[in-house]
C-alpha cells in the first residue's frame, strides 16, 4: 500500500510544480505607481515591466509582480508616472549655444540693464564678437526698438550682435553692420533695416536679421558638443525625453547622430531640415529617417516673422503701426516649389506662420498640393492668428497645428495692441485648432520660452501667467482640458513626427521612456502645477535624471 501512495504523491507534486508559471526575468519593474499610459483609452495602471529598453507589460501590481522578476525593482510610492515628455517645437542646439556662447538678456527690464549685462559678459568672455540673446523691448518702460548709439560708444570696434527674444530681430552695432555690408542703402527682400534720421539704428528684422547672423563666426564642433550636453542635462531635469530641433543644417544633424550612436547623447531628437540645397540634396534621396534616437522627416520653412517685432504677416496693417502689414519672407512660388519637392520625396513640410495672412498663404499652398484629407502630417508651426474663414482648412487638408501655449501667456498683455480688439479674438485659438483634426502638437519653442513642459501644460489649461493672473484667464474658450494638454506633450508630438508606434505612451512594445513627478498634474490644484518637480527621467529604461 505504501508504494501506490508514494507514486500518487509524486505525481501530484510534479503536476502542481508544472502548473507554477515561471517568471520572466526583465531589466526593471516599476510598481506601486499611478501610471498614466496615454493609450487610446487614457487608461491607468500601477505597474509595468521593462526589458531591453522596451515596455514588456503594463498592468496592476499583482499581475506584473507575479509574472516578472528583476534585480531592479522600483517602488514608486504612489507617485505619478507618465510617458516621457516630448517638446514638439524647440531649438535644442540653439538653446545649448545660447547658454554657453551668448550673454543672457532674457527678462531685463531696461536698456541700461542690457548694457550692464554686456559689459560683464565681455569682461568674463573677452572674445572677438559679443553675442547676446533674449532682449524684449515690450518689457522696457519705453516699449520701442532701441538703436545702437550707446552700443557704439561702449564697443566702437568689437562687433556686437544681440538677438531678440523671438529670434526674428537683432540689434547690431556699427562694427557688426560694416562687416555684414549693411548700410542705409541696403535692400533685403523679406527683411527690414530700421532707419532713424536716414541712418541704420542697428535693428534688423527677419531676413535682414538672418543676413547679419550669417556673419557671426561659425561655432566649431567642441563648443557645439558642450552645448548639446548641457542642453540635454537641463532637459532631462524637466522630464523631456524627446525634443524637436526646428531647423538644422546637415553638419549639425550628423554631429547629433554621431553623438547618439557613440552613447554620449541620449536625448531623442526630431530634427527639421533647414531648406538649403545642400541639406535637401543630402537627405531627400535617402527618404525620411527614423532611427532609435533620431528622426529626420520634415523640412522647416518660414512664411513670416514674429508678432512682438511686428514681422508677423497680417491681412490688415498692425493696429499700433498703421501702414505696416508685416513681412512675407519669400514669394509664394518659393513655398510652392519647395512643398512640391518635399511631397515628391515623402517629407513633411513644417512652416512657421504667425499672422493671419501667413497662415492663409501656407494653408492655400498646402491645399493646392494635398487637395484633401491625408495622413502626410504637414504642419503649421505656431498658427497664432487664424482668420475665421481659414480655420476649416486645417481639417480639410489634415494640416497639423504645432502650437506653443506659453506664447499665448507671454503675449497676452500686449498682443491686443498689435492686432486690435477684433483680431485678438482669432489669436491663439488652440481649442478651435484641436477640433479640426482631433489632435495637435504642443511645445515650448525654447530658448524663446522656458524649457519646462509643465509650463506648457499649465499655460494650455489655465491661459494665465505663472502668478495666476488674470483671474479669469485669457480667452478661456480656447483653453485645453488637462487630458488634452497631457496628450499634447506626449503622444501627439510623437505622432507629429510619425513616431507614435514606438514612443509617446506607456504600452507594451514601445520605448521605455517615462518620467516620474512628485505630484499629479491631473489632480493637483491649478495654482500648484508649476511647482511640481521631476523625481526621475528614464530613456529606453535607463535612468538619465534623478
Amino acid at each position: 500500500m505504501k508504494k501506490p501512495t508514494f507514486l500518487i504523491l509524486l505525481i501530484s507534486f510534479v503536476t502542481m510544480t508544472s502548473c507554477i508559471q515561471k517568471k520572466q526575468t526583465v531589466d526593471l519593474i516599476v510598481y506601486n505607481a499611478a501610471v498614466y499610459t496615454l493609450d487610446t483609452a487614457f487608461s491607468k495602471s500601477t505597474a509595468f515591466a521593462v526589458d531591453k529598453g522596451k515596455f514588456v507589460s503594463v498592468g496592476q501590481d499583482a499581475t506584473i509582480l507575479a509574472d516578472f522578476e528583476s534585480t531592479q525593482k522600483l517602488d514608486a510610492g504612489g507617485k505619478p508616472v507618465y510617458p516621457g515628455f516630448n517638446d514638439g517645437h524647440s531649438h535644442f542646439m540653439g538653446y545649448g549655444l545660447a547658454l554657453t556662447q551668448y550673454a543672457n538678456l532674457v527678462g531685463l527690464t531696461s536698456f541700461d540693464d542690457l548694457l550692464a549685462a554686456l559689459q560683464k559678459f565681455h569682461k568674463d568672455y573677452p572674445d572677438h564678437w559679443i553675442l547676446g540673446r533674449g532682449w524684449d523691448q515690450n518689457l522696457w518702460e519705453i516699449k520701442e526698438f532701441p538703436d545702437n548709439t550707446r552700443l557704439d560708444a561702449i564697443f566702437p570696434k568689437i562687433p556686437v550682435v544681440l538677438i531678440r527674444i523671438d529670434g526674428h530681430a537683432v540689434l547690431a552695432n556699427s562694427a557688426a553692420l560694416a562687416i555684414a555690408g549693411i548700410d542705409k542703402n541696403t535692400s533685403i527682400a523679406g527683411g527690414e533695416i530700421i532707419l532713424k534720421n536716414g541712418k541704420p539704428t542697428g535693428v534688423l528684422l527677419d531676413n535682414a536679421a538672418d543676413r547679419m547672423k550669417g556673419f557671426i563666426p561659425k561655432t566649431t564642433d567642441i563648443p557645439k558638443i558642450n552645448a548639446l550636453m548641457l542642453a540635454q542635462k537641463n532637459c532631462f531635469a524637466k522630464g523631456l525625453t524627446t525634443v524637436t530641433d526646428a531647423g538644422l543644417d546637415k553638419e549639425d544633424i550628423l554631429l547629433i547622430d554621431s553623438l547618439q550612436k557613440a552613447g554620449q547623447l541620449q536625448m531623442k531628437v526630431y530634427a527639421m531640415l533647414s531648406p538649403t540645397k545642400e541639406n535637401l540634396d543630402y537627405f531627400f534621396p535617402k527618404g525620411p529617417l527614423h532611427e532609435d534616437r533620431l528622426t529626420v522627416s520634415g523640412v522647416k520653412l518660414y512664411a513670416d516673422g514674429a508678432l512682438g517685432s511686428r514681422g508677423a504677416l497680417l491681412l490688415k496693417p498692425y493696429s499700433d503701426d498703421p501702414g505696416n502689414p508685416g513681412l512675407q519672407m519669400e514669394p509664394a512660388s518659393y513655398y510652392d516649389s519647395l512643398c512640391r519637392l518635399a511631397y515628391e520625396n515623402g517629407f513633411q513640410v513644417n512652416t512657421h506662420a504667425i499672422g493671419d495672412s501667413a497662415n492663409r498663404l501656407v494653408l492655400d499652398v498646402y491645399g493646392a498640393i494635398l487637395k484633401g484629407k491625408n495622413d502626410l502630417r504637414w504642419r503649421i508651426e505656431h498658427a497664432q492668428i487664424v482668420n475665421a474663414d481659414d480655420m476649416h482648412k486645417f481639417g480639410k487638408f489634415s494640416v497639423i497645428p504645432s502650437i506653443q501655449s506659453t506664447h499665448c501667456t507671454s503675449d497676452m498683455d500686449w498682443a491686443d495692441e498689435r492686432v486690435g480688439p477684433d483680431r485678438i479674438k482669432e489669436a491663439y485659438p488652440y481649442k478651435q485648432l484641436l477640433e479640426e483634426n482631433g489632435w495637435l502638437v504642443n511645445g515650448t519653442d525654447f530658448p524663446i520660452e522656458v524649457i519646462n513642459p509643465l509650463y506648457t501644460f499649465y499655460a494650455a489649461v489655465t491661459r494665465k501667467h505663472l502668478d495666476g493672473t488674470p483671474d479669469a484667464g485669457f480667452q478661456m474658450e480656447n483653453a485645453l482640458t488637462r487630458k488634452e494638454a497631457l496628450y499634447s506633450i506626449t503622444l501627439w508630438p510623437a505622432r507629429g513626427s510619425f513616431d507614435e508606434d514606438r514612443k509617446g505612451s506607456i504600452e507594451a512594445g514601445k520605448d521605455a521612456d517615462f518620467v516620474m513627478l512628485d505630484h499629479d498634474v491631473m489632480t493637483i490644484e491649478e495654482q500648484d502645477i508649476t511647482g511640481i518637480s521631476v523625481k526621475g527621467t528614464w530613456i529606453n529604461g535607463k535612468k538619465v535624471f534623478e
